[in-house]
């Protein structure tokens, strides 16, 4: 079929798909409406306790309905989960429940993409192939146990007949909705983001839809974790856009393991590992796992911890991962200042924050933070009630906050199964020497010094012409002032004058460091 052909029979297809999810969407949003109505009228008694039994009841049919709509949904739900400054504190709890759970697709259907992605003897790649029994059933993919013909064994992930139009059609529904949101709620969308947010799951998700991007992800997974020898990441045998063959993991997931088979030291080490594993892709890497829940980590006594399903990966900039170190930091020795002058780093005052009053905020929240046991403390947890509170002070949160809260709460949820003794913090602190270290060496790595020697540059050639015009308004006796309302809470601190000076302190350090390595060289 010729180019545009081929195209216009997407298109035609991709039409019925989205009038189909639709019409399923607004049904499912008809059936809640019609929920709440009925719960309107049918109130057991008065008081908070009758208010939050219903607030639960709300929570559970939300999960469900997030649940039936598939996967797309899904994972906003478990990026809601981490937003607190988003839904109330009953409904995120029980999005901590979502899972990505499916009907069996008949193997038939299954098995037409494996003819159409490895060929019609496909079946000769493998001794054996279990087709009667998936290892699981998500709404994207099945997952099939097998033994290539050399006799490794192996898992075969298959992706579900026409799931990329699903998937396509449901970006365009929640796209829409999300701008009608914005329109309506224009106050609330500055200080959310929803397009940005929506647009950082997208990207996350979109190497989920194509398997050679997993594997490729793996691949560099891989080579990452070498550094730390208890973890393993599955070997990649063959990838197509459909269909991902890979090393089988040994043992189970961390959830269904028993901790007695394991000795004390182990469950310690293996937990130390992943979280180390974790910190790495955060502060060093800056690529990292975004969904590692239990169920996407493998663990063995006497064997390593593997690290599965490598669809869904956040990356980062420097910035905001050094700023994160920072924060984690701060909040970790109990310095309430300093959380509250580094987050709004991570994102952008709107026109109406509060920077006093969020940094008030930072010091009551942060000591009781700080007072929890370190064995208890959660950064996952922590993140999202630094979101909560800085956005009802209208500073605008970088998006992938949400992806890291997510990742860090499902690490930290796997890791409590085997070691609930572990503190996050102590690992933490732990690392910071090794990730300070990393930072030192690229800040004073030749490219980063001439990029920051540059900046300084262009800095100045826009500073000095502005100095001079300034000089010769005092000179001449010109030099005017003039005055405007205020349109935001007045502080005695601008918190963008406040950024500016921290870039030009990292300019001049940076320009400090330039001129130590060349007076080092002259030596």
């Amino acid at each position: 079929m010729p180019a545009r052909d081929r195209s216009a029979g997407r298109c035609s297809l991709e039409v019925p798909v989205l009038a189909e999810r639709g019409r399923l969407l607004l049904t499912v949003a008809a059936g809640l409406l019609a929920e709440e109505v009925r719960g309107t009228g049918r109130r057991n008694g008065p008081g908070l306790a009758e208010d939050g039994r219903r607030a639960r009841q709300r929570a559970v049919r939300i999960r469900g309905a997030l649940e039936r709509l598939g996967p797309l949904y899904i994972k906003v739900g478990q990026i809601l989960s981490t937003r607190q400054d988003m839904v109330p504190h009953a409904l995120a709890r029980e999005l901590e429940h979502l899972h990505d759970r499916a009907e069996v697709c008949p193997f038939d259907r299954m098995a037409a993409v494996l003819e159409a992605d490895l060929g019609r003897g496909w079946h000769g790649r493998f001794r054996d192939f279990d087709a009667a029994r998936p290892l699981g059933c998500a709404s994207l993919a099945q997952a099939y146990a097998a033994t290539l013909a050399d006799g490794r064994p192996v898992v075969v992930k298959v992706q579900r007949p026409g799931i990329t139009t699903l998937m396509a059609a449901d970006m365009r529904l929640l796209r829409g909705a999300t701008r009608l949101l914005a329109r309506r709620t224009p106050v609330l969308s500055e200080t959310i983001g929803f397009d940005a947010m929506l647009g950082v799951i997208f990207d996350a998700m979109h190497d989920e839809l194509d398997f050679t991007l997993e594997a490729a992800n793996m691949d560099q997974a891989r080579t990452a974790v070498a550094a730390t020898p208890g973890i393993e990441v599955p070997a990649v045998v063959h990838a197509t856009p459909r269909v991902l063959i890979q090393r089988r993991a040994p043992g189970t997931s961390i959830r269904q393991a028993d901790p007695a088979a394991f000795k004390d030291e182990e469950r310690e080490r293996i937990g130390t590992d992943l979280l180390t594993v974790m910190y790495q892709g955060y502060f060093i890497d800056r690529r990292f796992h975004a969904d590692p829940h239990p169920g996407n980590i493998f663990v063995c006594p006497g064997g390593p911890a593997t690290l599965i399903d490598w669809g869904m990966v956040g990356r980062i900039d420097r910035h905001l991962s050094m700023t994160l170190m920072m924060t984690l930091l701060a909040l970790a020795n109990n310095d309430a200042h300093a959380v509250a002058h580094t987050w709004p780093e991570m994102g952008r005052p709107t026109a109406w924050a509060d920077i006093g009053g969020f940094e008030q905020d930072m010091a009551a929240v942060v000591p009781k933070l700080a007072s929890v046991p370190l064995e208890r403390l959660e950064f996952g947890a922590s993140l999202a009630a630094l979101l909560r509170h800085s956005s009802r002070r209208g500073i605008q949160t970088n998006p992938m906050i949400g992806i890291l809260g997510k990742s860090f709460a499902n690490m930290e949820g796997a890791v409590r199964y085997l070691a609930p003794h572990l503190s996050v913090t102590d690992i933490l602190v732990r690392q910071s020497r090794r990730v300070l270290a990393e930072y030192a060496r690229q800040s004073l790595a030749e490219p980063q010094l001439a990029y920051t020697a540059l900046q300084m540059l262009c800095g100045l050639e826009t500073l000095l012409p502005q100095a001079r015009a300034v000089g010769r308004g005092l000179a001449g006796g010109e030099l005017t002032v003039q005055q405007a309302p205020v349109t935001r809470p007045f502080s005695l601190v601008d918190h963008r004058a406040n950024a500016r000076l921290r870039r030009t302190e990292r300019h001049l350090l940076g320009a400090a460091a330039l001129l130590w390595l060349l007076r080092r060289r002259r030596r």
